[in-house]
């Protein structure tokens, strides 16, 4: 059999193909590794060939910058689905209805159905001399069989577990839904069992490089426990348990720093606009240092692209340069003296169109637009021709940006710089970064202590908010205190302007019990009573939204947030499949 190389390869086709078997997707008769099991399941490269298929199923644009994206399902985790964006979505405004099907609890049972097949090969097969050659491969899937599992438990809580392939006559297609404790202790241990397989991301070859590392699996564990440990606590769950949670997280997070597998990107040549171009870097030049991704260590695990042989094939830049952003959002970025717009001196007020973005958080101004700046996109003319910033490189712009439109705060993440046609991006997706590790560590042990030390908060938050703010004041407990902060916020907020729009705001919110708060507070926009807006942008006389007692655009109002929110329903045809099958509260 021809040996196929994982570096942005084409999947094997034969081993992509789900064939589906009536409408309950638990039973997917004719499994996807059904080649011919006499001939098959034999060597390791076999066992790897069938593996590459489960790395179509991470998280990538379309299932965080889209709700949906076009012939895709719904988008659980879009980060337009949140409190931060100016969307209107019916996820983010709690109109959302009760379904008949969901093709995400569809995809995940056809996912588990591929894996479980691996798995149980692998388990009728112990006694093969070659059997450790491909144990690499059976950590791999239960890696995702973990990661599909967290997946559904971020959805809809808990899930009927199914560990084995099964056929029509098997009774866990009636069985009840299992527990929340049920499927996260499955998740830990699928993961601990990969950990102790999985190598070091230093020990995986060049030919192999983006399979999964034993960093990644580390990472992944900080996460699940995190979420999990969070949840419990925050809704008076058992103490032991949540703690217990919380150790994990702390741990599995710890070891991936210390290992020094990883690292923070941020190339001096860059400087302060080095996370900016680390989201848009690819190996064609896309930055003013001509960096190529080779240079990027912080991607622990990635969904990779390529401009020649992977393109994304979602229209990335245009759908995301000039998006809607909520004042709430503009309004958490620090000022440089590490303190919030409400107590620092430095804070320039809102009468300006460009007044509040002065003296502010290195990454407001790359992660926003700012009013009258020029920017590029990847049209022509529009694309930058040399990065300096030269009267070339202005003529080549789309202009001075007018953020007189939407909330009047506008995104630039994610947006291309260089001269490139619609939907052939081709940089690469973050499953796992290092500045989310460093994020979890710092909350796990602030919630599992109630403190966290200045050592602590210097191997973690401090890394990340320093990267581009070289002068900024740590975060510390000093600071906290003498200027009445509140440490848990702070490094709520350190998490929220990190790792925004990269599908963790939503359920951040519901993992904190705190968007029955957030998620119905009006999507605001910029000042207009009394500001340089109220001359600048008007429509018919007056102004574009309704203004608040304020003076601040009401973008969208009457929000609202139940508790059953919380969760999303279960399809009513999968009750209807299997009866057994209770339906989530208020739902």
């Amino acid at each position: 059999m021809k040996k196929i190389t994982f570096q942005y390869k084409a999947f094997m086709t034969g081993l992509a193909l789900l064939v589906l078997a009536g409408c309950n997707k638990l039973v997917d008769l004719k499994p996807i590794n059904e080649i011919s099991d006499a001939d098959y399941w034999k060597t390791a490269d076999q066992y790897k060939l069938a593996a590459n298929e489960f790395y179509t199923y991470m998280i990538t644009f379309a299932n965080v910058l889209y709700d949906p994206a076009p012939g895709q399902p719904p988008s659980p985790h879009a980060d337009i689905r949140s409190d931060l964006t100016a969307s209107r979505s019916p996820f983010s405004n709690g109109s959302n209805a009760l379904s008949v099907t969901d093709a995400n609890w569809d995809n995940a049972y056809t996912r588990l159905r591929a894996i479980n097949y691996l798995l149980a090969k692998d388990s009728v097969d112990i006694d093969n001399p070659l059997r450790p050659e491909r144990l690499l491969y059976v950590a791999e899937a239960k890696f995702f069989r973990a990661y599909i599992y967290f997946d559904l438990l971020q959805q809809f809580g808990g899930v009927p577990i199914v560990t084995k392939p099964l056929t029509s006559g098997s009774p866990e297609l009636q069985a009840p839904r299992n527990s929340r404790d049920e499927v996260v202790d499955l998740v830990i241990k699928d993961l601990e069992d990969a950990i102790a397989v999985l190598p070091l991301e230093s020990a995986i070859t060049a030919a192999n490089k983006g399979r999964i590392s034993k960093g990644a699996a580390q990472a992944f564990l900080g996460r699940v426990a995190l979420y999990e440990g969070t949840w419990q606590k925050f809704r008076n769950g058992d103490a032991n348990r949540y703690n217990g949670l919380l150790d994990k997280s702390i741990a599995a997070s710890n070891a991936v720093i210390t290992s020094t597998q990883y690292s923070l990107f941020a190339p001096a040549a860059l400087g302060d606009s080095a996370q900016k171009y680390m989201f848009i870097l690819e190996d064609e030049k896309s930055n003013p240092a001509n960096i190529t991704k080779s240079a990027n260590k912080e991607y622990i695990l990635a969904n990779r692209y390529s401009y020649t042989l992977r393109q994304i094939r979602n229209n990335v830049t245009h759908t995301l340069i000039g998006g809607g952003i909520s004042k709430k959002f503009a309004d958490m970025y620090l000022c440089q003296d590490g303190l919030p717009i409400d107590k620092s001196p430095l804070f320039q007020g809102y009468g300006m169109t460009r007044s509040e973005f002065q003296n502010r958080d290195n990454r407001m101004r790359y992660t926003m637009m700012i009013d009258s700046n020029y920017y590029w996109d990847n049209e022509n003319p529009g694309s930058r021709t040399n990065w300096t910033g030269d009267a070339a490189d202005i003529a080549s712009s789309k202009g001075r940006h007018n953020a007189a439109s939407g909330t009047g705060y506008q995104n630039q993440k994610w947006a291309t710089e260089r001269r490139l046609n619609d939907n052939e991006e081709g940089y690469d997706w973050p499953v796992i970064r290092l500045a989310e590790v460093y994020l979890n560590y710092a909350e796990a042990v602030y919630e599992r202590n109630g403190t966290i030390s200045d050592a602590d908060l210097d191997k973690s938050v401090n890394l990340v908010r320093n990267r581009v703010n070289k002068t900024m004041p740590k975060l510390s407990n000093s600071l906290v205190s003498a200027n009445s902060l509140d440490m848990r916020t702070e490094i709520r907020r350190e998490r929220t302007i990190e790792l925004y729009l990269e599908g963790f705001r939503v359920d951040d919110l519901k993992r904190w019990k705190t968007a029955e708060i957030e998620m119905p507070m009006n999507v605001l926009g910029v000042k207009w009573s009394g500001t340089r807006w109220q001359t600048r942008w008007v429509v018919n006389g007056t102004s574009p939204y309704t203004v608040d007692a304020n003076g601040f655009l009401i973008f969208e109002g009457s929000r609202t947030w139940a508790q059953k929110n919380y969760l999303l329903p279960i399809p009513t045809q999968q009750r209807a499949l299997n009866p057994n099958l209770d339906q989530n509260p208020g739902w």
